[in-house]
């Protein structure tokens, strides 16, 4: 084997790694809404996990990937762990299809024995045209959708042309005697695992290490005997870029990429043991057959099927057994909301962070209306409760301003990309929002450090106003929760109603003050109170605004909906803003 039959092997690996890269970037991005409504949903059979694994794995065709994700998952709190165990069977058992259409070129010219149709199953007769589609489908459809199955195609199309290309530069070992002789040393069980391992720790993953099994496979030169130990290796190699992905990760997050570990490894031990054993007392025949493209895939297959029926029965043990090798401290431990491991698949990256958002706001609604209260009954107790709240949704906005900052960089969906504008813009007004609790704490702190008291009928029409902030609070975030469009529509009309009624109110204490009902002292508090709440009203329309646009017309507008809603012509506005008008009315 000369050196440039050395490089026509070195550029086919780099193509095949190349072109499964490609596509399967495409495939998480085509696939990222249907992967996002699916993980969401989630429930903690083990067996709905494994055929999601199955599913995710068999898509994006990487256990790697779904293996990787799932610890992100664990990590952030998302996912249990003994969610997460299914899941990770399942990726097992999906990363197969890969080998499977790799080894479609293990297909021989046809001859006499092969038919006419089988022939158009070997990728010289067919990658040309999905080569074609796809260059077409990326360079002429406009339509985001259109192109990454372009590029899915192209993806695929040089994946199969790296397996031709490494199949090729190993032809001629077919006949080379000391090559042989060192694929015979593969037959000792332990050196073929072992090999199998490192192969697939070094080029991080199983299908790449597979497929160049396959290419050695057309050289006629590998049995069933080395070929076996080399696959269960590979299934244990798989496995180093999980256990990367956990380091600095929480204790869960590390059991997770534990139990793909144990898994594979306990499975390769049982079953290779078995296997051996039975052949010393039965002596397989096709141990020293020659082993092809289809026969590695079958193998590869077997082996995740056959490991799947080891620990079915057994999830609760493996769940057990990856709690005692990394055991519970003492000191409670930080659950990190947002783990940017899930940044190479952004679609759940920004679901996750859409999760954490809605977190945020449902602390500065919960610090807003705390702070509400404090102006009937003030304690020190709920003003720190307060001050703490405002903190917390502080360093959320940090958190997520960052993490969302990071992940716009990434490529992904038009949609994924309007969305995390959408999260921008709203972990803003949720901080405003928290803001202006503690304004209206401090307010309230100062009256009870003056001893002072509103009017009854101040208090009386500050009761109202804080009805409706507290409603206009609770249909905004459940508009954002829900994605509610129907929800989103009434924000607006109750804002309206709160603007009127803040400028009632200023006009009622003018008129009080003219009478002296009240002092000026009372009025500074006041204007304080009203500018706040109605500030917080204006939040509340953002958000709302922010909600409908994107959901409507996947484009962020906030002036032009707010217009053709005030027009007059909106019927749907008009009928809101009567009945929040008569039900908070002075």
């Amino acid at each position: 084997m000369g050196i440039m039959n050395v490089l026509s092997l070195l550029c086919g690996l780099a193509l095949f790694l190349y072109g499964m890269d490609v596509m399967g970037d495409a495939l998480k991005k085509s696939a990222g809404t249907k992967l996002k409504s699916i993980l969401a949903n989630l429930t903690s059979s083990t067996w709905k996990g494994f055929f999601l694994g199955l599913g995710v794995t068999a898509i994006i065709q990487s256990s790697s990937a779904t293996t990787v994700m799932v610890v992100g998952f664990v990590n952030s709190g998302t996912m249990m762990l003994s969610q997460a165990l299914g899941v990770i069977m399942g990726a097992n058992v999906g990363t197969a299809v890969t080998s499977w259409i790799t080894g479609l070129s293990g297909l021989g010219e046809g001859g006499e024995a092969v038919s006419a149709m089988l022939k158009w199953l070997k990728p010289t007769a067919w990658v040309p045209v999905l080569a074609v589609i796809g260059i077409g489908l990326l360079m002429f459809a406009k339509r985001e959708k259109k192109k990454n199955v372009g590029v899915i195609l192209l993806g695929f199309a040089v994946l199969m042309v790296g397996m031709e290309t490494m199949s090729d530069a190993v032809g001629v070992l077919k006949t080379n005697e000391t090559f042989r002789s060192i694929l015979t040393m593969f037959e000792n069980p332990i050196l073929g695992v072992l090999a199998g391992t490192v192969l697939t720790a070094i080029v991080q993953s199983s299908s790449a290490s597979v497929g160049i099994l396959q290419s050695l496979a057309s050289t006629g030169a590998i049995t069933y005997g080395a070929a076996i130990p080399i696959v269960m290796g590979q299934n244990i190699g798989t496995c180093v870029t999980a256990l990367l992905s956990s380091i600095g990760a929480n204790k869960n997050a590390k059991r997770a990429a534990l139990i793909h570990l144990y898994f594979n490894v306990i499975g390769v031990v049982v079953w290779l043991a078995l296997f051996y054993i039975v052949d010393a007392f039965v002596d397989f025949a096709f141990v020293s057959k020659i082993v092809g493209s289809f026969d590695i895939a079958g193998i590869h297959t077997l082996f995740k099927f056959l490991c799947v029926l080891l620990f079915a029965p057994l999830t609760k043990q493996l769940e057990k057994l990856a709690v005692i090798s990394i055991k519970d401290s003492n000191e409670l431990e930080t659950i990190k909301v947002l783990d940017e491991r899930l940044f190479d698949t952004p679609s759940v990256a920004v679901e996750s962070a859409r999760e954490t958002t809605l977190a945020m706001a449902k602390i500065s609604c919960d610090a807003l209306k705390l702070s509400l209260d404090l102006m009937k009954d003030f304690n020190e107790k709920d003003a720190d409760a307060v001050r703490d709240l405002e903190d917390k949704a502080d360093r959320y906005e940090d958190m997520l301003g960052t993490y969302l900052v990071k992940l716009s960089s990434r490529s992904m969906s038009e949609r994924d990309s309007h969305e995390i504008t959408k999260l921008l813009h709203l972990i803003g007004d949720f901080e405003r929002i928290s803001d202006h609790a503690v304004n209206i704490l401090e307010s309230a702190e100062e009256m009870s450090d003056k001893k002072l008291c509103f009017s009854s009928e101040a208090q009386r029409e500050l009761e109202v106003l804080s009805g409706a902030v507290s409603e206009i609070l609770d249909i905004t975030y459940q508009s954002l929760d829900h994605g509610d469009v129907e929800f989103a529509m009434q924000v607006e009309p109750l804002e309206q109603v709160i603007d009127n009624l803040k400028d009632k109110i200023k006009a009622n204490h003018v008129r009080r003050l003219q009478k002296s009902e009240c002092s000026i002292e009372h009025g500074f508090v006041l204007s304080d109170l009203l500018n706040n709440l109605e500030r917080v009203s204006d939040h509340c329309s953002n958000i709302a605004g922010c909600v409908i646009e994107i959901s409507r017309y996947d484009a962020l507008d906030m002036h032009e909906y707010l217009n053709s809603i005030k027009s007059g012509n909106n019927e749907i506005y008009s009928e809101n803003y009567k009945a929040y008008a008569n039900k908070y009315t002075l």
